[in-house]
């Protein structure tokens, strides 16, 4: 398992021995803010959120990535976290909430990424623990936000100065930003598949519909990762949520309204995949019921002659015009005529 490339610095725990086979740090970074400025602490948990207490205007943020078991024993145990919220943290495949406890708010989140070269989309999972002085973020998958949003807050101490709040604020702000571009990327590939399902020649009924399948199928991916967010987020733009002070609140009612929008747009998306297939279901039905009159139309005109042809072929002594010269070029032409008014009555109509 390969640590963030954002944020591989500062104090870093090896793994001597993954149980999932993986090799490669657990803490991929540790550091105490004091006054918004990173400084280095000590290298195991209990002293270095020990050391932040003591400053007074500290806090430490120490990133996890997929530890087991035993390696988030000592960091749990550090902080006192819950064991519930510890036990999620672990297993992970957590739905996106907020848990509030004695010592510790828990907080889950889902990083969305979108390949649209594969037509997929890759969510992740990221849990954050607020409490007195210390950020302890745990994050399982591929996808990692945390880097990025660790390096531009340290370029902006004054948003550290605001304590453990701030980061929470900042992580969930830059997943929620990330949802916002993949939402538009989603509407562009939408765009080019309602064009290509509905251009004239554009790919066959069944798969159309198996495009339009597999595009609800990202779409519902996606949602289920931004919906469940937006009651987390109101929580903490509430009032009586701990561990978040007053002043924070407005950061997260932004991030709330951004959350609103995103989850309008995917509402917006889903209705339009669905009036997509039910209007191509409905253009194949036409389709299938125009190809239908077309058979029809030249069967019915293939059987008046066939008819004709059928009585004059039972060779009864007695039948019409039998016995004159000009009787079969006659019934050639009443066949003819048949068949010719018969295609005109239906050209008219529109069936051929």
């Amino acid at each position: 398992m390969a640590a963030s490339v954002g944020e591989d610095r500062g104090t870093v725990l090896t793994r001597t021995a993954s149980p999932v086979g993986h090799d490669g740090p657990v803490t991929v970074d540790c550091a105490i803010y004091r006054d918004g400025l990173r400084t280095e602490g000590p290298a195991d948990p209990a002293g270095a959120v020990s050391a932040a207490r003591a400053a007074g205007d500290a806090f430490l943020w120490i990133g996890l990535h997929e530890p087991s078991e035993e390696e988030f024993g000592s960091v749990a145990e550090a902080f006192g976290l819950h064991p519930l919220a510890v036990e999620d943290a672990l297993s992970a495949h957590q739905r996106p909430k907020l848990e509030v406890y004695d010592d510790s708010l828990f907080l889950v989140l889902k990083p969305v990424g979108h390949d649209g070269a594969a037509d997929t989309v890759e969510t992740g999972e990221l849990m954050l623990f607020l409490g007195d002085s210390f950020v302890v973020s745990v994050r399982h998958g591929g996808i990692d936000p945390l880097g990025r949003v660790r390096e531009r807050l340290e370029r902006d101490p004054g948003v550290l100065r605001h304590g453990p709040a701030a980061v929470v604020y900042a992580v969930s702000d830059a997943v929620v930003d990330h949802y916002v571009e993949v939402a538009a990327e989603l509407h562009a590939a939408l765009d080019a598949l309602e064009e290509r399902v509905f251009t004239p020649g554009g790919p066959d009924g069944r798969g159309a519909a198996g495009r339009i399948y597999a595009f609800k199928r990202r779409v519902l991916e996606f949602r289920r990762a931004c919906g469940p967010l937006v009651e987390p987020m109101e929580r903490l733009a509430g009032a009586g949520v701990p561990f978040v002070p007053e002043r924070s609140r407005p950061f997260f009612r932004d991030v709330h309204d951004h959350l609103v929008r995103v989850n309008d747009q995917v509402e917006g998306l889903d209705r339009l995949l669905s009036d997509i297939l039910s209007a191509h279901l409905a253009q194949v039905g036409v389709r299938q019921n125009d190809d239908l009159r077309r058979i029809s139309a030249w069967a019915a005109v293939a059987a008046a002659p066939t008819m004709i042809a059928g009585v004059y072929g039972m060779n009864f002594s007695r039948m019409p015009e039998l016995g004159h010269p000009l009787g079969y070029p006659a019934v050639t032409v009443l066949m003819a005529a048949v068949s010719a008014g018969l295609y005109l009555l239906f050209k008219r109509r529109g069936w051929l």
